[in-house]
């Protein structure tokens, strides 16, 4: 009788390690498609950069976003977003911790240590002045004596030599919407810099219209990209084929649209 409990408990033992073998090279049959899965890791930063990157949101969206992610998809990567503070997007990206970020060459601090796609669209920097103050600037010299609010961090190349002489007073302020608050409410600041789509943007969102009046023509203009990594030229390569084609058929100016 023992020897017969023992037989049937050895046999127990095999059918059980048996079904452990299937049952793992099974879960290892279905998971290996997703361990393969390729995956963009994009910065879309903590606050965004409406209406180019908004986070405010169930889910992204904004012009960079929506592009980026239907040119990943349609590579064949899954798009995942990351919320990485300005001040540490470079290292993390150098880091392998995000694949990608939304930037300008010109705002960016050792470009040479990056790879830009092609821009994906034009950002056009402008003056915004209150219009109770009766008077609006159109170029840098306008600004000369003037105190200008800028955004922390940010690097504004046709400004930097007047802000570096003195001859414009640089303001920071960590938030676009709130560059236009510290204007209307401050005494002390005469003007503000930033991207023509983004005033446009909060003071539309913000119940702000009517309320400022922006230079005529713009102080720079640069082609907004994404950021990578040096390793990643066969991507940027495939990117760029792709950014091409969404230009040439429509489907780059209907993302536009949705966001004018």
């Amino acid at each position: 009788m023992k020897h017969q409990k023992h037989r049937w408990l050895t046999t127990f033992a095999k059918r059980v390690a048996c079904l452990l073998f299937l049952l793992t090279f099974a879960l290892g049959t279905c998971a290996s498609p997703a361990s393969n899965e390729k995956v963009f890791r994009f910065n879309i930063s903590p606050n965004g950069y409406p209406p180019y990157l908004i986070v405010d949101q169930d889910e992204p969206s904004g012009i960079m976003w929506d592009v980026v992610a239907l040119i990943s998809e349609r590579l064949g990567y899954q798009i995942v977003a990351k919320k990485v503070p300005r001040k540490r997007v470079d290292q993390m990206l150098l880091d392998g911790y995000i694949d990608g970020t939304s930037r300008a060459e010109e705002w960016t601090h050792q470009p040479e240590k990056f790879l830009f796609t092609e821009p994906v669209v034009e950002v056009q920097e402008v003056f915004f002045t209150p219009k109770d103050a009766g008077k609006t600037y159109h170029s840098p010299e306008d600004l000369f004596t003037k105190t200008l609010v800028t955004h922390l961090g940010y690097m504004y190349p046709a400004l930097e030599p007047h802000f570096e002489s003195g001859a414009i007073k640089r303001f920071d302020v960590s938030r676009e919407r709130d560059m236009f608050i510290f204007l209307l409410h401050g005494d002390r600041f005469d003007a503000a810099v930033v991207n023509l789509l983004v005033g446009k943007w909060i003071l539309k969102n913000e119940g702000l219209q009517g309320r400022f009046t922006i230079s005529s023509g713009g102080i720079s203009s640069y082609g907004f990209r994404v950021m990578l990594r040096k390793e990643s030229q066969a991507f940027a390569d495939k990117f760029n084929a792709e950014l091409a084609r969404i230009r040439e058929n429509g489907e780059l100016n209907a993302i536009l649209a949705n966001y004018r």
